[in-house]
């Protein structure tokens, strides 16, 4: 598969996440798109990674390793994105016993 049908998904995958987390209120729905953006993102560098192994093996790279640094960073990325997934919820389980709601136009009021 070519690596412009893997550019063109990421781009629609982020895309979806920014209007998500401009358009939305609700803060578990806000939480899930900016998920959606990181995995996008990871997408993008398993992708890149792997063209790089493809084009590492042709030039006649023999050590095997070439390509895996996209697919290291994913993984940091992974367990980054599992600690905020459980601070993230551990947040909106705060504020839905605060507050009775989880909409994040309702968390203005707490400024004053």
């Amino acid at each position: 598969m070519p690596i412009n049908n893997y550019i063109l998904l990421s781009i629609a995958l982020f895309c979806i996440g920014i209007v998500g987390v401009l358009t939305r209120r609700n803060a578990i729905i806000i939480f899930m798109c900016i998920e959606l953006m990181l995995n996008a993102v990871n997408l993008l560098l398993v992708a890149f990674s792997k063209m790089h192994a493809r084009a590492a093996l042709l030039a006649g790279d023999v050590n095997g390793t070439a390509g895996t640094d996209g697919q290291l960073f994913v993984f940091f990325i992974m367990v980054v994105a599992a600690a905020e997934v459980s601070v993230g919820l551990a947040i909106i389980v705060m504020m839905y016993r605060n507050i009775h709601s989880v909409d994040v136009n309702f968390l203005n009021r707490l400024k004053h």
